[in-house]
C-alpha cells in the first residue's frame, strides 16, 4: 500500500508522541542527583523572561517572597498537562503564604511549533494560569537549573537557595492517587524552619531537547538524565 506523505508525517509525530509519554522512569527515587545545573544549597541567578500577556518577568518582581515554585513545562508533553490544575492548586494554596509559582517553557519553537509564544498564550488563556507562563525560547534559563523534562520543579527560598528540585508529587497519571506530595511537603517544612525531606527526586515527564543555535540548521540536542 502506497503511504502518502501526510500519513508519513502523521505517524512520525505519533512517534514522538509515544516516545515521550513512554520514556517515563520507574517512581521517583529520593536524593537522586542531576548531572547539570544547580545543586541543593547554590543560590538560584535571577532571570527575566516573557510572559504570556507581553510583560517580561523575574523573581526580583516578588521582593516579599518568601520563596518560589519554579516548574519548566510544556504545551503538548502529556505528563505536564496531566500536572496544569495541580500546578494551579499549588499556586493558589501558596502564593498567599510567600511562595508563588512561577511556569517556565524551555523549549525552542524551532524545534516544536507547539512552544511558540502563541501556543503559549491559547494554553495559558484556555487554563486561565493564575501564575505567569514564561517562555525560555532561546533557552538561557532551563540549563542553569538544570532541567531535564517537564514538568520539572525547583523551591527556592527567600535568599533563592535551590531547597528542592524534582517531581511534583508520586502519581503522574492520577492525583487522586498521589500518596507522597513533594512540593508541598518541601514548601511545608520550610514554612516551619527545617530542610526539605527528601530534598531531591527523580522527573517524571518528556525530555527536554536542548538548540544548537551554532549551526546555521535547526539542530537538536536532547538534554538525558544521568
Amino acid at each position: 500500500m502506497k503511504v502518502t506523505l501526510p500519513s508519513v508525517t502523521l505517524l512520525a509525530f505519533s512517534a514522538i508522541v509515544l516516545s515521550n509519554f513512554n520514556s517515563r522512569p520507574a517512581n521517583p527515587t529520593t536524593d537522586f542527583n542531576y548531572p547539570d545545573g544547580y545543586a541543593i544549597g547554590d543560590v538560584a541567578q535571577s532571570f527575566r523572561l516573557k510572559n504570556y500577556d507581553g510583560r517580561t518577568v523575574g523573581l526580583e518582581d516578588y521582593p516579599s517572597a518568601k520563596g518560589f515554585i519554579i516548574v519548566f513545562t510544556s504545551n503538548h508533553c502529556p505528563y505536564a498537562e496531566a500536572y496544569e490544575d495541580r500546578l494551579i492548586a499549588l499556586h493558589r494554596k501558596f502564593a498567599d503564604r510567600g511562595f508563588p509559582l512561577i511556569a517556565i517553557n524551555p523549549n525552542a519553537p524551532e524545534i516544536n511549533p507547539l512552544d511558540n509564544m502563541e501556543a503559549i498564550k491559547k494554553r495559558a488563556r484556555l487554563k486561565k494560569f493564575p501564575f505567569p507562563y514564561l517562555s525560555d525560547s532561546l533557552q538561557q534559563v532551563f540549563p542553569m537549573y538544570g532541567a531535564d523534562r517537564t514538568p520539572h520543579v525547583f523551591v527556592l527560598d527567600s535568599l533563592r537557595h535551590v531547597r528542592y528540585m524534582g517531581t511534583i508529587d508520586d502519581n503522574a497519571e492520577a492525583s487522586h492517587k498521589v500518596t507522597k506530595r513533594y512540593v508541598e511537603e518541601a514548601i511545608h517544612a520550610l514554612l516551619e524552619g527545617d530542610e526539605p525531606t527528601p530534598s531531591t527526586t527523580k522527573t517524571v515527564g518528556c525530555k527536554i531537547r536542548m538548540m544548537e543555535r551554532r549551526s546555521s540548521a535547526p539542530k537538536s540536542i536532547e538534554k538525558t538524565e544521568g
